[in-house]
């Protein structure tokens, strides 16, 4: 199979009108981070082109890289080392046990599963849950906490096999996923298939909006396949008789849509709402989104003068969070060893690897009070606040954070 391809056709509705609106090069795997002995091979970098379809306002990337190299080969993302996320879980969970009425009778299933992050809470509540994810080290963790997990892709045939044989679900989460896969229209048509007639299906990902009016060029890397407005949704969905029921603006990741679709059109004033504002806005015409390339290119110019700055002073810099959109910042505004000397995590799966591209070596977080840099670049500023709370000692010592998105910033 080869590595990539570039799609002609728009991945939701087939369209061959694709404007590209912004190019960020070739860049690395955002997830891919080298050990010490990986660091001479040659490292697979792919195009990152970002396009729009003029029949149906889906924004995507043009590459689509083979999903096994991207999530099967040694994947580092584990959910759980996030409390920011743990926290927004738990609660997404009690909610639904109670609106819902959940109990040892339903079944939940998660779609990208992880570690088990999500369907501990339900477990927890004594409700049964199956967990479905293709990346063989978190769901190998998840099973480790005796949450029922499928190693394996998701898709229409899956869930016919999961629905023919009892199965079917009363809830389907599917966090930060659907822009994930290569088959858009396959994982709905799964969806469909596997939820029962009175199910929803509870969905999270980042919202086109908030990327495109916040400046988050690196929310897209190549994982990131797709980036939804609600326009795009509705359009998706109904293609495979789904409908979006009700739909909440969350400021998880830098400003996330939670979506509740189910098998009756009964859409909420939210719903309606939204789809309005995004005509009103012009959120499905290319000229929305033309302006966002030089907007990027001058963020990126901006960081740099900024580190430059700092570095011809005689500061040192660190960077905090081995993320995948740390990555595509690094990568694109050409962030590298000679401006920034580490990066810590406190994923232990990413310490002692090192940065996609800029090859920066990634260490424990206890480096930072150890070391003292006099700045430290925030990559994931989707989680500052958790961050900088952690941090209050390197704060408190006289460590400034950076943090790079909508503009630059010093705090």
């Amino acid at each position: 199979m080869n590595d990539s391809i570039t799609p002609a056709r728009c991945r939701s509705c087939g369209s061959d009108r694709m404007a590209v609106f912004l190019d960020l090069g070739e860049t690395p795997l955002a997830d891919r981070m080298p050990s010490a002995a990986q660091l001479a091979e040659p490292e697979p970098r792919f195009p990152l082109k970002v396009a729009f379809c003029e029949d149906c306002s889906l924004v995507q990337i043009t590459e689509t890289v083979d999903p096994e190299l991207l999530f099967c080969d040694d994947y580092p993302y584990f959910s759980s080392f996030s409390d920011t996320l743990l926290e927004h879980s738990r609660a997404n969970v009690e909610e639904l046990i109670a609106a819902r009425g959940l109990g040892p009778g339903n079944l939940v299933v998660e779609l990208a599963s992880n570690d088990g992050y999500l369907l501990q809470y339900y477990q927890q509540a004594g409700i049964p849950v199956l967990g479905i994810d293709p990346a063989e080290g978190p769901a190998r963790k998840a099973i480790e906490k005796g949450i029922p997990t499928e190693i394996a892709f998701f898709g229409i045939e899956l869930a016919g096999r999961l629905a023919n044989t009892g199965r079917a679900a009363d809830v389907i989460h599917a966090n930060n996923v659907l822009a994930h896969v290569a088959d858009t229209n396959g994982f709905v048509a799964g969806i469909a298939r596997l939820l029962k007639d009175d199910g929803v299906a509870v969905i999270e990902h980042p919202y086109v909006r908030d990327l495109i009016e916040h400046n988050e060029f690196d929310t897209i890397y190549h994982e990131h396949l797709c980036y939804f407005s609600v326009l795009a949704l509705d359009r998706l969905f109904r293609r495979h008789s789904l409908y979006l029921q009700d739909i909440r603006r969350l400021p998880i990741h830098g400003g996330s849509l939670r979506l509740y679709v189910g098998k009756r059109d009964q859409p909420s004033e939210r719903v309606r709402q939204l789809l309005d504002e995004e005509r009103r806005d012009g959120m499905d015409e290319l000229a929305y989104y033309q302006a966002f390339s030089d907007r990027v290119t001058q963020l990126c110019a901006d960081l740099r003068a900024l580190l430059s700055r700092l570095k011809g002073e005689g500061a040192s810099i660190a960077a905090y969070g081995a993320a995948a959109k740390g990555s595509t910042l690094i990568n694109v505004a050409g962030i590298g060893p000679d401006l920034v000397d580490f990066v810590v995590d406190r994923n232990v799966h990413k310490q002692g690897r090192y940065m996609p591209g800029q090859h920066l070596p990634i260490l424990a977080p206890e480096e930072l009070l150890r070391r003292r840099p006099d700045y430290t670049l925030l990559l994931p500023w989707n989680f500052a606040d958790e961050i900088l709370a952690q941090q209050a000692a390197y704060r408190k010592a006289g460590g400034r954070f950076i943090i790079p998105v909508p503009e630059p910033t010093v705090v």
